[in-house]
């Protein structure tokens, strides 16, 4: 007999690791399949983790009891929070990590975690009969079998990386592709595209000109990802940053048709927020120069990423570019950049528990559902391997809202409005991002990772503990009055002080303000917060209250759109496609308008009174 398991996770990316670690703590016997052991989560193009939204995403996966963020923090050497100047509802968190201690740690932890197999093949074909996964079958012809499975192939899908005028099969730089299993999902009838990516030129460090280059130091006080961890963050490196000159776009615009992407050798689109430097050049020639950020990859290797330079050009044009920015003169490339194309399945293929609605059973997670960033994935991945467990219980699977999580967001955003780019994350996709903070990931989603088994008792009782000292620290603050001060005709309530634009938790100690014992620097900020932008919060909390009115108006999966004739027939189309699950993720359909719904609600309570029991 086959050997057999409860779920069976193809890829061994950041959404397969988070996938299969997921199930395994929940009790499945887990295989996790990849073409390369010891290739498991490495951080294939950035050596960074967070950013805007990204970091709430990290977060977010940390709170359900994901590793993302631990691993991050573990082998973090530069750490800073982004964006404090502005609102707080924006902050991210950001770690520059050691790329080969992240891969090394992730792989241990993989290992080490019970119920959980890792196996080195070659997955050629999904096993599918009547509707149903039924395991997976290798390019060798050995079979597993599993009643979920779990694809996060990432770029390795038809890979084909591009140098110039050179196209190399692989799914990343010295590591073979998939080529058989996209036959086997285009024969399961599943829609395939091309999108593309790419990764800048590697540097020597010790070749560079510090003294034209502006150090970019961490943050006094870091902060990382994962919440009662006992973390030691400390920062052990600089990046730093330049910019480029009219000679680099003079060099890129003289050289252009020997790019792959300009010369028309790549075919699929590619990242719009992350675009290549020629891109940079052709779409905006007004711009004198670009940002370039110079970020070491590790504490022992003298390797930099050149963020900023992405590229598709040959070797020796590259050469060039490099050589053409200040602090890079003479610069000693040790990996060239390259260009990836691969393949993926539109997500409207994908239900919102990202459980495909071709093949029961089978659920996509990562970059197969057309998204980009290492958080996108294994955001998915965590939720892919949540629901995989559910379904072998019988239990409802979890689709959080986007009024809950970035992860939602997320998730809504691709099952119900496709992608036709490669899609990231931003803060500016979240409606209720000022209620989606990264420093309450915890209070949002702990509760869920505890209830789902996936967070440790440990951790469980260490976050009830800042709860209990939150609660009391913010009835003093609304309690308790200050001391007499030159600033104050008479005493004030902290919390009113605290509500002055020009006051924080820090200056309170000015008006008498002694914290309780126990109560951290990141207690007081959350208590801040939640004084100073009281206002606001209440709004978004009533604001979100009614988007959650119109997300429980319950549509069913096999109402035929079609046939509604008061509706127009381009939306009539996307609803037949996206089966949306309310009339709020309907509303939310491109090609489907007010109108559209409003006639969807008339027939919807035309049927109501004419079904048998009404």
């Amino acid at each position: 007999m086959p050997p057999s398991f409860d779920v069976i996770v193809v890829g061994g990316g950041h959404a397969g690791v988070e996938a299969a670690l997921a199930a395994a703590r929940r009790g499945a016997k887990t295989a996790l399949f990849i073409l390369k052991l010891e290739s498991l989560a490495r951080l294939s193009c950035n050596p960074s983790l967070g950013g805007p939204a990204k970091g709430h995403l990290a977060r977010e996966i940390d709170a359900l009891g994901g590793e993302l963020g631990y691993v991050a923090d573990l082998s973090g050497i530069h750490f800073r929070m982004l964006n404090r100047g502005k609102g707080p509802a924006v902050w991210a968190p950001r770690s520059q990590n050691d790329r080969q201690l992240y891969s090394r740690l992730m792989l241990r932890h993989t290992e080490a975690q019970d119920r959980l197999l890792l196996i080195e093949a070659d997955v050629a074909e999904i096993l599918v009969e009547r509707g149903r996964a039924l395991g997976v079958r290798t390019v060798v012809g050995t079979e597993y079998r599993a009643p979920q499975v779990i694809l996060a192939t990432g770029t390795f899908l038809r890979g084909l990386i591009h140098v110039g005028k050179v196209s190399i099969p692989g799914g990343r730089s010295g590591e073979p592709s998939s080529e058989a299993l996209s036959g086997s999902l285009d024969r399961l009838g599943f829609r395939l595209a091309r999108f593309k990516t790419g990764t800048p030129p590697r540097v020597d460090m010790r070749s560079l000109d510090y003294s034209c280059l502006e150090e970019q130091p961490g943050d006094p006080e870091p902060e990382g990802f994962s919440w009662y961890r006992d973390v030691n963050l400390s920062n052990q490196v600089s990046c730093y940053l330049t910019r480029t000159t009219p000679e680099t776009h003079r060099i890129i615009r003289e050289n252009l048709q020997l790019s792959s992407l300009y010369s028309g050798i790549i075919k699929g689109i590619g990242p719009r927020y992350c675009p290549s430097i020629e891109d940079k050049i052709v779409k905006f020639p007004q711009r004198e120069s670009h940002q370039i950020f110079i970020e070491p990859e590790g504490l022992n290797t003298f390797e930099g990423y050149v963020n900023g330079v992405s590229t598709s050009l040959p070797p020796e044009v590259q050469e060039a570019v490099v050589h053409s920015i200040p602090g890079l003169e003479q610069a000693r490339i040790m990996r060239h950049a390259y260009a990836i194309e691969y393949d993926f399945i539109e997500p409207s293929e994908l239900s919102p528990s990202l459980e495909s609605r071709r093949v029961k059973g089978l659920w996509l997670a990562g970059q197969i559902n057309g998204t980009s960033g290492y958080e996108e994935a294994a955001a998915q991945g965590i939720m892919a391997g949540i629901n995989a467990t559910l379904a072998l219980e019988g239990q409802p699977l979890l689709t959080l809202s986007r009024g809950e999580a970035y992860i939602g967001v997320l998730i809504d955003d691709l099952v119900t409005c496709g992608t036709n780019e490669p899609y990231r994350m931003f803060t500016s996709r979240a409606e209720y991002r000022l209620l989606l903070r990264q420093d309450n990931c915890d209070e949002r989603l702990m509760p869920l990772g505890y209830k789902l088994g996936l967070v440790s008792d440990q951790r469980w009782r260490r976050f009830q503990r800042m709860l209990e000292l939150k609660e009391r620290e913010l009835e003093r603050l609304r309690s308790e009055k200050s001391s007499s001060h030159p600033e104050l005709r008479e005493p004030q309530k902290f919390a009113a002080l605290l509500k002055r634009p020009d006051t924080n938790w820090a200056r309170l100690a000015e008006f008498g303000y002694t914290p309780s014992p126990e109560v951290t620097p990141d207690i007081l900020r959350r208590c801040e917060l939640e004084i100073k932008y009281e206002g606001y919060l209440k709004r978004a909390e009533e604001e979100m209250r009614r988007f959650q009115a119109s997300e429980e108006l319950a549509l069913d999966e096999d109402i035929d759109y079609r046939a509604i004739e008061t509706i127009a027939w381009e939306a009539r189309e996307k609803l037949q496609r996206v089966k949306p699950r309310s009339l709020g993720q309907a509303n939310r359909i491109p090609g489907v308008n007010y109108t559209d719904t409003a006639a969807l609600l008339v027939w919807l309570r035309k049927r109501q009174k004419t079904a048998p029991d009404g």
